[in-house]
């Protein structure tokens, strides 16, 4: 590969150009603009090393390499920045896969709220007449889920946390829109380190969320250190297959495709629904229960997928920028991993102990 197809190949992959300011000519304050004896002045420090690290970042990208947790952090709050309100636009406020029972059914937005009450009467929530008051969405998106599940329960309070600034302030206006200000709020926090005392959510809700947790330990542990005692746990998150007896890892066939929608994503390595289920056990997480609803949610990115083939959503998706467009690819390895079986999505629920 020559040096100028990196070049290009990393302004691709970054999404954003350096500026043209780093490389332009600067007059010498004692000659004119205009004198064709003067020559430009070499590219600053700065902005080589800013082309480096484009080249480096488009280097890591072509081959899918991990990324730092800082990294990931930064990037993740960047990618839903960017991409929220095209979502938004074509699909309304629920980010997540939807309840396809039955498969053809073809009333989207209504089947990412069926979900949410899906997964909830399979967690048996409410089901002794003890409904939840209070709720943490850990990675809340623009809020749908946590507006949804305040208005189901009588008196119910929510907060989310999101990483990304955009995601809280949207998820706030809508709350104020909706009337529900009062009941549901959202800020900018880290669910490795949620800025809430412990011991204080009857629900902790996690839909879709886990998938970008890059240290799975300390996930678990913040989810049952905030809920109250005998609080429940939901856990909804992609994972990859189970390994069988004996299996050490997934195939390298398995992980490249992994890998590459991790780029994309700006997801950490993946695990397993059985890892989620030990973390938990050795947390002394009791009412464990599991279940894989890949079936349930597999007609979703190919709806998704077809609901990107019109203009609007076209120039939303160029708008966006270059990360979302690489976000819009990933959809068909997302759709390759869950045909070929190393992508499930997964249900995981638990209750805190009592004290």
């Amino acid at each position: 590969m020559t040096s100028s197809s990196l070049v290009v190949l990393s302004l691709l992959f970054l999404g954003n150009f350096p500026s043209t300011r780093a490389f332009s000519p600067r007059p010498s304050p004692n000659s004119s603009s205009s004198s064709s004896s003067s020559r430009p002045p070499l590219p600053s420090s700065t902005a080589l090393h800013g082309l480096r690290s484009a080249v480096a970042r488009a280097r890591d990208s072509l081959l899918s390499r991990e990324r730092t947790d800082d990294d990931l952090k930064s990037g993740i709050a960047f990618f839903y920045d960017r991409s929220s309100k095209l979502w938004e636009d074509v699909w309304g406020e629920h980010m997540h896969h939807g309840y396809y029972i039955p498969e053809d059914r073809t009333d989207h937005v209504q089947a990412q709220i069926d979900l949410i009450d899906e997964v909830l009467k399979w967690a048996e929530v409410g089901k002794d007449g003890k409904t939840p008051k209070t709720v943490v969405d850990v990675g809340c998106g623009i809020g749908g889920s946590s507006r949804h599940i305040v208005r189901k329960y009588e008196g119910a309070t929510a907060k989310g946390i999101t990483l990304s600034p955009y995601q809280a302030q949207r998820g706030n206006e809508l709350a104020k829109e909706q009337g529900l200000e009062d009941r549901a709020s959202f800020q900018v926090a880290d669910a490795l380190n949620q800025p809430f005392p412990s011991n204080t959510f009857d629900l902790v809700w996690s839909l879709e969320s886990g998938e970008h947790m890059p240290d799975k330990q300390k996930f678990v542990n913040e989810l049952l250190r905030v809920a109250a005692p005998g609080g429940r746990i939901i856990i909804v998150t992609w994972c990859h297959r189970d390994l069988l007896p004996g299996e050490p890892c997934l195939s390298a066939k398995e992980e490249k495709i992994l890998a590459k929608i991790n780029r994309a994503y700006y997801l950490p390595k993946w695990c397993s629904v059985s890892d989620y289920v030990s973390l938990l056990e050795r947390e002394g997480a009791e009412n464990i229960r599991r279940e894989d609803w890949s079936y349930i949610i597999a007609p979703f990115w190919k709806a998704v997928i077809k609901s990107s083939l019109n203009f609007k959503s076209l120039v939303g998706l160029v708008k966006s920028g270059f990360s979302t467009i690489r976000g819009a690819y990933a959809m068909f390895l997302m759709l390759r991993g869950f045909n070929a079986g190393v992508i499930k999505f997964g249900l995981i629920t638990c209750t805190k102990k009592e004290e």
